[in-house]
């Protein structure tokens, strides 16, 4: 199973387990801004605004707030103007680490990130020092009690998709960027629940690690992504799945 697979699995049982709808919604509050800034406010025209508007309204955000953020982003209501920037780095046992970040203080962030790296063994990098190990992608997991996968397949591949890998308890959709909502529209014609659905940063190659390497990597990645300004966090790390069932479940 990929680095990916896993970590978004933790991700999002621990999204649902904690219940921390504030904070997403204030993360996509954050992206709807942004897309909205750098390609207009109209979603039909915008596919990253789209993208973002879907992603809002799936997670129950009042219709007021969406517009809201759009008009922000487009300049019709005043707000705060937000940078995005990446910002890579190595965890315990070299686990290549990418955090996207959406602030309106970078030096606030890169100090912030540079300490939650340190507080778990790890250490922040330059620029593109792990961002070759990682390919943009579309991700879409669906439950493998929802659907088989012949199915699947044919389903996510008749839409352009490249691959459905096996994630464990899940089935994993692997789209090229711009196919993403091509393949993800197909899921929803096919009345398919889908277990989250994102563009996401792809590992080529997994690390693994196991013992207090691996419980230091699970602390740094859920500290990153609690941070304000991290909109998301990819890694290589590869856990074997009861270790990181124990972990997630501490």
């Amino acid at each position: 199973m990929s680095g990916h697979s896993k970590w978004s699995s933790i991700k999002h049982k621990k999204a649902v387990k904690d219940a921390r709808r504030g904070k997403l919604f204030t993360k996509l509050i954050k992206e709807i801004t942004v897309a909205a800034r750098l390609g207009g406010g109209d979603i039909n025209a915008n596919p990253r605004l789209r993208t973002a508007v879907t992603t809002a309204r799936e997670n129950s955000m009042p219709n007021e707030n969406i517009d809201r953020a759009i008009k922000k982003g487009t300049g019709e209501l005043e707000g705060v103007h937000y940078e995005e920037a990446n910002y890579e780095g190595y965890g315990p046992g070299g686990a290549a680490i990418m955090a996207s970040v959406v602030t309106d203080n970078r030096n606030r962030t890169v100090s912030d990130l540079r300490r939650i790296f340190e507080k778990h063994s790890g250490n922040m990098g330059s620029a593109g020092c792990v961002a070759w190990m990682f390919h943009k992608r579309g991700v879409i997991t669906v439950e493998k009690s929802k659907v088989d996968e012949d199915r699947l397949m044919e389903i996510a591949l008749d839409a352009g998709a490249d691959d459905v890998n096996d994630a464990g308890d899940s089935w994993e959709i692997i789209t090229a960027p711009e196919n993403f909502e091509t393949v993800k529209a197909a899921t929803d014609k096919a009345k398919l629940e889908r277990a989250s659905a994102e563009i996401a940063m792809v590992p080529v190659n997994t690390v693994s690690l196991t013992g207090k390497e691996a419980e230091q990597t699970i602390r740094l990645l859920e500290e990153l992504e609690e941070h304000d300004d991290v909109q998301s966090v990819a890694s290589n790390v590869d856990i074997p799945q009861d270790e990181l069932e124990r972990l997630s479940a501490a």
